[in-house]
């Protein structure tokens, strides 16, 4: 893993620093979903894509495998799911055996960025709350399509800027945040439809928060030399919770491919 893809990757999962990256399977041993809503991706898929046999999903920075599990259990649909976190991917592995969906699911340890340079013919294509680990977001677009085929599908959350807000009421500095109109010029220059908006629901961010605070302070007891930086991380959690509650719309978008 190069020095670029573990920054974005502890971005990703809202740490300050890649010192924090070995620590993270047990501040977040309390989570099986890890940002993304299942079932609303299960929902969207089921919606709008023609899902059979042979319907193939790929779920780029599947976590601990929530999402693919609930997509494979719901519509019986083939879903690979790619993490760089050795322990979210054991522990995918063992809730599909749980759900009864091991033959519809292979999870597998891999940088992303490598995923999508050989994964092609996808119906469509999970990227659930990952921010920039592939670039910009129009890289990140670009990036997306060529994994799927045309008339394919991607699903990806995301957060706006309300048309009033701007970067400065943002707490969490790790993304810049685009408005709903820029991502939608931004869809239509790749050449994606925005088929359908869904917004998120983040109701849980009290009792989110208290977990892995409660997490935080047991590594502090164990590791005190490190208490700055999980501290540091507890409160980047809660700026980030605040900014969705406050300052941002949390949104799922699936789009299809022209």
């Amino acid at each position: 893993m190069t020095r670029e893809t573990e920054e974005k990757l502890a971005g990703s999962l809202t740490a300050e620093t890649t010192e924090l990256l070995p620590f993270l399977p047990y501040l977040l041993q309390d989570f099986w979903e890890l940002g993304s809503n299942p079932e609303v991706m299960a929902e969207l898929i089921k919606k709008h894509v023609s899902v059979s046999e042979s319907t193939r999903i790929l779920d780029l920075a599947c976590g601990k495998g929530a999402v693919a599990i609930k997509v494979a259990q719901k519509l019986r649909a083939n879903v690979k799911g790619v993490d760089l976190m050795p322990a979210f991917i054991e522990y995918a592995a063992q809730k599909a055996k749980e759900y009864g969906v091991s033959d519809l699911c292979e999870f597998t340890v891999g940088d992303i960025k490598e995923t999508v340079k050989k994964a092609k013919d996808y119906d469509c294509v999970i990227f659930g709350a990952v921010g920039k680990v592939l670039g910009t977001p129009a890289e990140t677009l670009d990036q997306l399509k060529t994994v799927i085929k045309t008339g394919g599908y991607i699903l990806m959350d995301e957060c706006y800027l309300p048309d009033a807000g701007t970067q400065e009421e943002v707490r969490y500095r790790y993304c810049e945040y685009l408005t709903e109109k820029q991502w939608v010029d931004l869809f239509q220059a790749a050449g994606l439809d925005l088929v359908e908006t869904v917004f998120s629901d983040d109701s849980g961010s009290d009792s989110g928060t208290a977990a892995i605070t409660a997490r935080a302070n047991e590594l502090i007891e164990k590791h005190p030399d490190k208490q700055a930086m999980f501290e540091g991380y507890i409160r980047s959690q809660q700026n980030e919770y605040d900014d969705i509650d406050n300052s941002l719309v949390a949104v799922t978008w699936i789009l299809r491919k022209r």
